[in-house]
């Protein structure tokens, strides 16, 4: 295991109860930079969204808690963040926090002919995800498992 990958694993074990207590969820720990210039990137989430405010207290909550941890042998830099509107839906949760919105999934293998499909997300369990797709052909709902799914992302509409 890269130490990046140890790193946020680390982290991730520290913010995970400390996040819990504050009604946020851990989307996902970044590690990118070597040295002093490391930057642990934290992303939150919560129903309804993340406020300033929001990963300004869990910036403050976890940054102690890490000084005490010491995931690294020196400095580096911790970042507390949104995941945003176009962050990937990769596990179970992160579907379910969509259901009912339109997806775009990027898919292994052409599923009749198409690379990516599109839909609104109508169901999700610990497998799969079931879209209902609509296009040029006929409506369908396509159950696919998540080793089908490259990777998933909302729609963003403005």
């Amino acid at each position: 295991m890269a130490e990046s990958q140890r790193v946020a694993e680390r982290v991730r074990e520290v913010a995970a109860p400390i996040f819990w207590a504050l009604g946020l969820e851990l989307v996902e720990v970044v590690c990118v930079g070597q040295g002093s210039r490391t930057v642990v990137r934290v992303f939150i989430d919560k129903p309804g969204g993340v406020t300033l405010n929001d990963c300004q207290q869990a910036h403050e909550s976890l940054s102690p808690a890490l000084d005490v941890a010491d995931p690294l042998p020196h400095a580096y830099t911790l970042e507390v963040s949104s995941p945003g509107l176009d962050r990937p839906l990769r596990r179970p949760q992160d579907y379910r926090r969509s259901l009912g919105k339109r997806l775009t999934l990027k898919l292994r293998q052409p599923y009749a002919g198409q690379w990516r499909l599109v839909g609104e997300l109508i169901d999700v369990d610990e497998q799969a995800v079931t879209i209902a797709t609509s296009g040029p052909g006929a409506a369908a709902t396509v159950r696919l498992t998540f080793g089908e799914i490259v990777e998933g992302k909302l729609e963003v509409t403005f």
